[in-house]
């Protein structure tokens, strides 16, 4: 359930930058995740992407390919999006 809530954490994030940038499709996210435990499990790369993928159906980010780059750290910071 934490993948869930940080996936819709991340794509509204996503959503507010593509709307700053005029994008009305999102075609890449790429994501640097750190070891973030909650609830006493730590955040799956895999449950993250399916999580995110399932959220954005409907939005522009539908279809968009999400590259999740495992870092140092205990955090998660959306590095790039890209789009038309």
């Amino acid at each position: 359930m934490h993948d869930l809530h940080a996936a819709d954490k991340i794509l509204k994030l996503v959503l507010e930058e593509a709307n700053k940038n005029n994008l009305l499709k999102v075609k890449k996210i790429i994501i640097e995740l750190g070891s973030i435990v909650e609830h006493g499990d730590e955040i799956n790369p895999e449950n993250l992407k399916f999580n995110l993928t399932m959220l954005a159906k409907n939005t522009p980010a539908k279809d968009a390919e999400i590259i999740i780059k495992k870092v140092k750290g205990t955090t998660w910071k959306l590095v790039e999006i890209e789009g038309d």
